[in-house]
């Protein structure tokens, strides 16, 4: 219920500033629908699409963005995020954002990845290869399970973890882990895709993290080796860089980065992009026949 809460709170920030920009008293909805798109198209292009070597904000990692991809940094994704997809702002801020040239403002099937970076220490590998993915998925079933009560109780859905969308994969040469989970909200018969991306460096990790549909996931797979290549970590910060008598260690290892015990300092961010994206559009055309009665009025 809260999260509905939240999106009525910005759709009537829209649809406020909507009204305040027009003067016609009865504005139809296709006028409401017109004038919203213009405002998110206006958006849109004032972006800075950037491709070659970007140096992320940080420091610590540089992009290598093909001619097939395009980069939104940290104030345009942000934009993207919250003033197209509908999102709250948040604390947990991006590093930039990953697009296929071929998206846009307005396309249910646009797909993006979000950048961040999580410094806890290195990461050791030594027990990659050791892992039982299936046991690990039953575990992360159960945990998910027994949060449900707890999310349930502050007015959120259930989330069901159904299965690997793609069985974890960890490159011990790249030191990439990369996995994609089916999540289900509540009841719906419209599945969630939950990709993500983990780049190993010598004091933390780059989260890379895919906001799709399910329906997306052939399309998503098809660039996962470009996306893996895009980004790199810098010399010095890279994970060979990593000194045993200086650097600290993380206190988890690649079991924990796939079953989501790190990514909870940033996993509310991650869940309501997942959350909000896709009822975003629906919310403004469903409610914009709302707000046009609200603020129409007799001639």
């Amino acid at each position: 219920m809260k999260k509905y809460i939240l999106i009525v709170m910005i759709v009537i920030s829209i649809f406020t500033q909507l009204h305040a920009q027009n003067n016609e008293a009865n504005m139809t909805q296709e006028e409401v629908e017109k004038v919203y798109y213009q405002a998110i198209a206006k958006i849109w292009d004032s972006f800075n699409k950037q491709k070659g070597d970007i140096e992320l904000p940080n420091g610590v990692a540089t992009l290598h963005v093909p001619d097939d991809f395009f980069y939104l940094n940290p104030e345009d994704s942000e934009k993207m995020l919250v003033q197209i997809w509908g999102n709250p702002p948040s604390s947990s801020h991006t590093l930039g954002m990953l697009f296929p040239n071929d998206s846009n403002e307005v396309d249910s099937n646009t797909w993006g990845v979000t950048i961040q970076y999580q410094e806890d220490g290195y990461v050791s590998d030594d027990n990659a290869e050791d892992i039982d993915y299936d046991e690990l998925l039953k575990d992360m079933q159960n945990s998910t399970e027994e949060s449900n009560e707890h999310r349930k109780s502050q007015g959120y859905e259930a989330i069901h973890l159904v299965g690997w969308a793609s069985t974890p994969y960890y490159d011990n040469i790249a030191k990439k882990l990369h996995w994609a989970q089916e999540l289900q909200f509540g009841t719906q018969p419209n599945h969630t895709l939950n990709y993500n991306i983990r780049i190993l460096g010598r004091k933390g990790v780059l989260i890379l993290n895919f906001i799709a549909n399910m329906n997306q996931l052939p399309m998503i797979k098809k660039r996962i080796d470009t996306v893996l290549n895009i980004a790199e970590f810098n010399k010095g910060s890279r994970y060979a860089d990593f000194d045993p008598d200086i650097d600290e260690v993380a206190a988890y290892g690649i079991g924990a980065l796939i079953a989501g015990k790190v990514a909870a300092k940033l996993g509310l961010f991650a869940t309501l992009l997942i959350l909000l994206k896709k009822f975003w559009i629906i919310a403004i055309l469903t409610v914009g026949g709302f707000f046009k009665k609200i603020f129409g009025g007799k001639e």
